[in-house]
């Protein structure tokens, strides 16, 4: 009997993966998704199986995909990056079957997100209450992710920026900045982690007014610090609030 599992494979590295994630990989027998995190996880992945890859572009298609042939009978496992709930393919699924009235029971399986990675290669940053903004425009219009920055900036809330730049949007982290500039000190700590848990990770703790120094990608992470947030002996601290 067939089924469908989509899967949170963690951040890029196998020893971040889930063992739950690890066994449901090694029972599909079509494993479905981006062509860059199939290849994480082909070491993990049945030697007999059936791998449907693609690029960034062709989710709705693999999705659709992945569906069909959990119809027809097999175990599919469609793999997402980090958490498949968060930013990842868990939603697409879901909103497809629901749409198509296809009638195929469906696994959402969690995994560790690029966020708590990136937080605990930076220390502890979520100690408090934090958002976590996409500044990707490209099923959001800059106009609402302009106001969602505007609100947890007033809010003081910890910020994640995902999805910083691409070749096609160099201008976005500015924008960014320049938002956060009205209500955080130019000394607000920031960190920065790119390709977390994978090859070339880099770390680095800088401010607020020194962001737009440093270079960033599609790979970076970027967390903005809230009035709170500490720079103590390499770590970028949010204190919970305990009392001493």
């Amino acid at each position: 009997m067939g089924w469908l599992k989509v899967v949170g494979v963690g951040p890029g590295n196998l020893l971040d993966m889930t063992l739950r994630a690890r066994l449901i990989l090694e029972e599909a027998e079509v494993v479905v998704g981006y062509r860059r995190y199939v290849e994480w996880v082909l070491p993990l992945v049945n030697e007999g199986a059936i791998v449907v890859s693609g690029e960034m572009g062709g989710e709705v298609e693999r999705a659709r995909e992945a569906i069909k042939r959990a119809l027809e009978g097999q175990k599919v496992c469609v793999v997402s990056g980090g958490d498949a709930g968060i930013y990842g393919m868990a939603g697409l699924v879901l909103e497809l079957l629901v749409r198509e009235g296809s009638q195929v029971g469906v696994e959402i399986v969690p995994g560790v997100s690029a966020v708590q990675a990136v937080a605990a290669l930076l220390g502890a940053p979520l100690m408090q209450d934090f958002a976590v903004v996409s500044l990707s425009d490209l099923l959001v219009p800059w106009e609402v992710i302009a106001r969602r920055l505007e609100a947890a900036a007033w809010g003081d809330f910890v910020l994640v920026l995902c999805n910083p730049a691409s070749t096609q949007r160099k201008d976005t982290v500015m924008k960014a900045v320049q938002i956060l500039e009205h209500y955080r000190s130019p000394e607000t700590v920031v960190g920065l982690v790119r390709a977390a848990g994978q090859r070339g990770e880099r770390v680095i703790l800088t401010t607020l007014a020194r962001l737009l120094e440093h270079p960033v990608d599609m790979l970076t992470t970027i967390v903005v610090g809230s009035s709170k947030t500490l720079h103590r002996e390499g770590w970028m601290i949010t204190p919970r609030g305990y009392r001493w």
